[in-house]
């Protein structure tokens, strides 16, 4: 778990910075670090999904991810939960409940939060998630000088999820396949195509419904390993 410890410290660093820095950065400033957090995650997303060899499975898994994402109203409910931490720490930052959300999935939809939590978990061995401490930390400080402390209040559920996948890849790693790896990296790209349209302005997607597919990819690589397209 240091790896991910490094890695929210990182990212606290960063948002405190950011924080800083909004309140003497002009708006054309923080307007293009945005443009460039969202052209960046546009790319990080598309060479993510590009490594795909099972398409049906991916497109199977963000089908029946979402529908399920939306009976259940995970982004409201997301959205109720940030709200909450958002009174209990009396914050006034209109963009609380947003610079969490955002800052969440770019930080943990990633290939290097799965492969590097697998890794940790899996031989200790924590280079991959000190290379993404890295990324992390200079992102919150764009985010945060745009969106407010909700970014760095997105360290809560980044060791919730992280760490779950590095004490779950500790337990279980020797049986995760490399495919399943691949492809569960690959529909997380996919869900950061989505958020980078949405930090561009370009159209608002309901990523947060769709977290089902990381689910769903697993179990259909498990019930269909050799179909692939």
């Amino acid at each position: 778990m240091l790896g991910t410890l490094v890695n929210a410290a990182a990212i606290i660093a960063g948002s405190l910075v950011g924080i800083l820095f909004k309140s003497k950065l002009p708006e054309r400033f923080i307007k293009i670090f945005f443009q460039v957090i969202g052209l960046f995650t546009l790319y990080l997303g598309m060479s993510m999904a590009l490594k795909s060899t099972h398409i049906l499975q991916v497109i199977f898994s963000l089908i029946t991810g979402a529908l399920i994402g939306e009976v259940l109203h995970l982004e409201r409910g997301m959205e109720k939960i940030a709200d909450w931490v958002k009174k209990k720490f009396k914050s006034k930052n209109e963009r609380f409940t947003d610079g969490l959300l955002t800052a969440f999935l770019l930080y943990c939809m990633g290939s290097l939060t799965i492969l590097g939590a697998i890794e940790e978990g899996m031989t200790g061995d924590a280079h991959l998630l000190y290379i993404k401490s890295l990324m992390d930390g200079f992102s919150s400080i764009a985010l945060a000088s745009g969106l407010g402390i909700g970014v760095m209040f997105s360290v809560i559920p980044l060791l919730i999820y992280q760490g779950g996948i590095a004490l779950l890849a500790m337990g279980l790693g020797d049986f995760i396949p490399a495919g399943i790896i691949t492809e569960l990296s690959a529909t997380g790209g996919i869900l950061l195509l989505g958020l980078g349209i949405d930090i561009l302005g370009i159209k608002k997607i309901k990523v947060i419904n769709m977290l089902p597919a990381l689910i769903m990819i697993i179990l259909f690589m498990w019930w269909f390993p050799n179909f692939g397209i």
